[in-house]
C-alpha cells in the first residue's frame, strides 16, 4: 500500500463507509489534503490519529 490514499481506501482501511470519511474530512475531523477536488490521506498521519483517538479515550475513562 502506498503511503498516500483516496477516500475509498482511507474508508476500507479504516472499516468505514466512504460518507463518513467524506464527513469526517469537511469537518476537518481527520487528517487530509485536499488537491482540488480530491481528497488525499497519508496512511502514516491516519495512523497517528487513530492512536491520538485511543489516547484521549484512555484519558477520558480515568
Amino acid at each position: 500500500m502506498q503511503d498516500r490514499m483516496t477516500a475509498q481506501e482511507t474508508a476500507d482501511y479504516l472499516g468505514v463507509c466512504l460518507d463518513t470519511i467524506y464527513r469526517m474530512a469537511r469537518k476537518n475531523e481527520i487528517p487530509h489534503a485536499r488537491i482540488r477536488r480530491r481528497m488525499l490521506f497519508r496512511k502514516r498521519s491516519i495512523d497517528a490519529w487513530i492512536q491520538e483517538q485511543e489516547m484521549s479515550s484512555l484519558d477520558t475513562n480515568r
